[in-house]
This record gives C-alpha cells, sequence and structure tokens, in this order.
C-alpha cells in the first residue's frame, strides 16, 4: 500500500505582535526614566535606616567629598544661567553668552570664581579628568560657598538643602558648613545618605 504522506505545516510565528510590544515598552521606560547625572565628586555616603526620598526638582546640593573639598549644584539650566550672572554680577565678572550656555549643562562644581572661566572654556572631557580642584571656598576670609546659596535662595524660595557628604569626612567640615547655613537662616536641610541593608544591620549586631 502506498503511504500517506502527512502534509507539512508551515512554522513560520508572526513576530510583528511581540515586536511592537517590546519597542512599546522600551519607549515607555525610556520616556519615564531618570538617568543619573554625573556628579563633580566621588563621594560614598553613610548608611541609614532612613527611606524618606529627596525630591528630584528644585534641589540644591551640596557635596562634600572625603578631604572635605566643597561642590555645589542646582537643577534647572535656565535657573543655572540667572545664578551665574548673579554671581559674576557679585565679584565683577562679566560672563559671555556662550559660558553662561556651558555652565548651564553642569549639575556640579567646585572651584573659586577667579578659576570660572576657565573651567568654563575646557571641553567636558577636559574638565572631567581635571585634577586639583580645590573646591569651593568656605571659610571666614573668603566664604565663596555662603554666596552661591544666597543667590540661589533669592532665584526661588523653592529650593531644598540637600547635603551629600562622604563618610570619611571630618566632622569640622560639616560643623563648619551647617555654621555657614546658619548664618543664612537655613536651618532644614537633606543629609543624603544610603539606605542600609538586612546584611549591613546583621553586621552591627
Amino acid at each position: 500500500m502506498p503511504k500517506v504522506k502527512i502534509p507539512r505545516k508551515s512554522t513560520v510565528v508572526d513576530m510583528t505582535a511581540m515586536c511592537d510590544v517590546a519597542f512599546l515598552l522600551l519607549t515607555f521606560f525610556m520616556l519615564t526614566s531618570n538617568f543619573t547625572k554625573k556628579e563633580a565628586a566621588v563621594v560614598n555616603t553613610p548608611s541609614s535606616i532612613s527611606e524618606i526620598k529627596i525630591p528630584e526638582r528644585n534641589m540644591m546640593l551640596i557635596l562634600v567629598d572625603s578631604k572635605g573639598k566643597l561642590f555645589f549644584g542646582i537643577d534647572g539650566q535656565e535657573n543655572r544661567m540667572t545664578l551665574l550672572e548673579k554671581m559674576g554680577t557679585l565679584y565683577n565678572i562679566a560672563f559671555s553668552q556662550n559660558e553662561l550656555k556651558e555652565f548651564s549643562l553642569i549639575s556640579s562644581f567646585g572651584l573659586p570664581m577667579n578659576q570660572m572661566k576657565n573651567y568654563l572654556a575646557m571641553k567636558e572631557e577636559e574638565r572631567e579628568t581635571m585634577t586639583g580642584i580645590g573646591g569651593i571656598p568656605c571659610d571666614s576670609v573668603d566664604n565663596q560657598l555662603k554666596n552661591w546659596v544666597s543667590a540661589t535662595r533669592s532665584l526661588s524660595k523653592e529650593y531644598r538643602i540637600a547635603i551629600k557628604a562622604d563618610q570619611a569626612t571630618a566632622y569640622p567640615v560639616i560643623k563648619k558648613l551647617m555654621g555657614t547655613l546658619q548664618s543664612l537662616n537655613e536651618n532644614r536641610y537633606n543629609l543624603i545618605t544610603t539606605l542600609e541593608t538586612s546584611a549591613d544591620l546583621e553586621q552591627k549586631l
């Protein structure tokens, strides 16, 4: 008897619908994600059990590295340009539109005002690899950090201060920083820490 041939069926699967879903999900995550901005200093924050999240807008960020150097930054490109103009007026430094635009793209910085024009003239790659940054002066002779905070506060009362200090930072540095803020009647600020895990708590116990 002749063998019965079973007709072969196509094994091709239409992937159009799955590709559409994948691209829709990818687009959704791209539009809703907040990209982390590169900060001027690497800070290893101390751990804590606080789960309070810092707001992502209207933030005045003060970074303190392990050596006690201070860095400063605010969000909002237009506000950054206006802030630099105010500081330029205070220190009799005229900034061009290109310099103001360049400053608006920098999330945080840490250098005296007399070095700002040279800093803005550098390329982004040169600024990232720049060594020997002394931080923003914050002493009784030249407290430029106080002027930055005061000028930012004049832009908007909505700005909230956040301090992100390294866990190896000496206490006198933090005390001096808090004294500067208190001299401006800025008595409310957030301390940025790293959330402790269960393993961290077990090690302490």
